[in-house]
């Protein structure tokens, strides 16, 4: 009995052509609520059967893009289908990518840290030696 011939990181490929077929199509689209969307990362399950695909939107509200990408899925599809040379072309669900926005976050807070350290590490200011003297009088 022959093995089926295994195509190392095949998967990996298989991905990132989706990913970048998506960003093509997606542009395509005239739904309004897709805005400015940008595909992240697309995972595919082993047999091909399903891919999770994250997308993060620059200008626009996230759950409407989302709903919209996920109504238009079976026209993505329908697109991937014509563009790939694979035999089964995955089913497609949309995610909301949070990175960027745990990023901006994260930066912010080490931005504060450092800025609440460099007050912390201020020298006290020493009072002028001229004062003294004219409080006195």
């Amino acid at each position: 009995m022959r093995h089926k011939r295994v195509i190392p990181n095949r998967s990996f490929r298989v991905a990132d052509q989706i990913q970048r077929d998506l960003a093509e199509l997606i542009r395509e689209l005239k739904d309004p609520r897709i805005g400015m969307a940008t595909v992240n990362a697309v995972e595919v399950t082993p047999d091909y059967a399903h891919a999770k695909i994250f997308f993060s939107v620059l200008v626009g509200d996230p759950t409407e893009t989302g709903e919209a990408l996920n109504e238009a899925a079976g026209f993505l599809r329908n697109g991937l289908f014509k563009r790939l040379q694979i035999h089964t072309v995955p089913s497609l669900h949309f995610h909301f990518d949070r990175t960027i926005e745990r990023a901006a976050e994260m930066s912010a807070l080490i931005s504060k840290a450092n800025a609440s350290r460099a007050l912390d590490d201020e020298p006290p200011v020493a009072p002028a030696a001229g004062a003294d003297d004219k409080a006195g009088e």
